[in-house]
Formats: C-alpha cells, sequence, structure tokens
C-alpha cells in the first residue's frame, strides 16, 4: 500500500502516527514528522530548501530506496507546505 500523508516539510510518509510530530497541546499534527516538528514548532527554524534536499536524499539512500524514489521526493519538497513562501518570495 502506497503511502497517502506526506511530511510537508521532507516527504517522509506518516500514515503511521507514531512518525507524525507533534502540536504545542501535544496532539499529533497533520502535516509534519517527528524529524521536523515538534511541540507546535519546527525542529530546525532556521532550515533551508536547499539543506533539507540534502538531508531528505541523503537519509533516503541510507534506506536503499529506488533512485526513481529518491528523485520523485526531492523534485516534490519545493511543492510541500513549509517551503511555499520560499519558493513565492525567489519568484
Amino acid at each position: 500500500m502506497q503511502p497517502q500523508l506526506f511530511c510537508q516539510s521532507c516527504t517522509l510518509p506518516i500514515d503511521d502516527i507514531e512518525n507524525r510530530g507533534t502540536e504545542r497541546d501535544g496532539s499529533k499534527s497533520d502535516l509534519y514528522c517527528k524529524y521536523c516538528y515538534q511541540a507546535g514548532a519546527f525542529t530546525d527554524p532556521d532550515m533551508t530548501l536547499e539543506r533539507m534536499k540534502e538531508i531528505a536524499e541523503t537519509e533516503m539512500r541510507k534506506n536503499n530506496l529506488q533512485e526513481n524514489i529518491i528523485r520523485q521526493s526531492i523534485d516534490m519538497i519545493p511543492r510541500l507546505k513549509r517551503w511555499q513562501r520560499s519558493s513565492l518570495a525567489g519568484s
């Protein structure tokens, strides 16, 4: 079964509630993973889009994902919610 929900910061599948980050009140986020978002804030608020792409690619390679999946995920990152403002600012 293919994932339905992806972190809107890094593309990690978050269908499994255990992979989801937390809101300020401790509830699980519907948008972000536990690595990107905790207690209602990004774990690295100064993260750049380029750095996120590098980290995501490194982690996917560690997990031996297929090259086409890695490319597809990296290409999707700029379109995710977290990066929309920075993408629009560069337009």
